[in-house]
């Protein structure tokens, strides 16, 4: 179960915004309807990139054995 301020991890790209599979983000707000979140991704200093409601099929809970890994984003 996903619940507010969770790290979720994305499942595939999203290049409109920038975003690419395994990128971390916060869980925001969850909907009522328990199938949609709202999630923000920030850079590394602590700027949003993307703010985006996103469905169960985009996200999945970040597991306790993984690490974090860094990469820049590209230029807009």
């Amino acid at each position: 179960m996903i619940r507010e301020l969770d790290t979720v991890v994305l499942t595939h790209d999203i290049p409109e915004h920038g975003l690419k599979r395994g990128d971390v983000g916060a869980v925001v707000h969850c909907y009522a309807d328990g199938v949609a979140w709202e999630v923000e991704f920030v850079a590394a200093e602590g700027t949003t990139v993307a703010v985006l409601t996103l469905r169960a099929a985009d996200i999945r809970p970040m597991g306790s054995r993984e690490i974090l890994h860094v990469r820049e984003l590209a230029s807009a």
